[in-house]
């Protein structure tokens, strides 16, 4: 069966546009949103960040797939630093489909997706009329509650996040 998971990028170290790229095509992403500059939210004294939000199809579970995606931040290079921190590459599983789980490794979908308009904003871009599998909130509504995040995030209107054909195997 295949799912789609909605994967929120970011970073804020670095070609930060390139490694999401280099992500994406590795991931497969079928689309992305496009790129927003946005002030650091949790620990601030860094730079702001780039994000964006992407849809990945994938037959794998939900733990499969995350552990999918921190492979694919090694690979960019990440490296561990304090929580909240400047990053290399983020990549936080949002959603797989309409899945609701409580795991002890995994929370879908996001346990913190209300309160991030870094997310939510791009996400608007992609499924503007998705809805919250465990509480119905339509995105669109819990864009609204983050009203007061308005000045924190910039769209980059000339700086569209491309996905790249996937790379050819041989």
């Amino acid at each position: 069966m295949i799912r789609t998971a909605i994967v929120a990028l970011g970073g804020n170290v670095g070609d930060v546009a390139g490694r999401m790229r280099t992500a994406l095509a590795e991931l497969g992403a079928t689309r992305a949103s496009r790129l927003y500059r946005s002030r650091p939210m949790y620990l601030t004294d860094q730079p702001p960040f780039l994000n964006a939000v992407a849809l990945v199809p994938t037959a794998e579970g939900p733990l499969d797939f995350l552990r999918r995606l921190k492979a694919a931040e090694a690979a960019a290079g990440r490296i561990a630093r304090e929580r909240n921190g400047p990053r290399e590459l983020d990549l936080d599983l949002v959603a797989l489909d309409d899945l609701v789980v409580e795991g002890s490794d995994l929370v879908l979908p996001h346990p913190r997706l209300a309160e991030r308009r870094f997310v939510l904003l791009p996400l608007v871009d992609l499924l503007p009329f998705w809805s919250h599998p465990a509480t119905g909130d339509g995105v669109n509504d819990l864009l609204r509650r983050t009203a007061d995040q308005a000045d924190d995030l910039e769209p980059l209107p000339d700086a569209l996040l491309q996905v790249p054909s996937p790379r050819p195997v041989r």
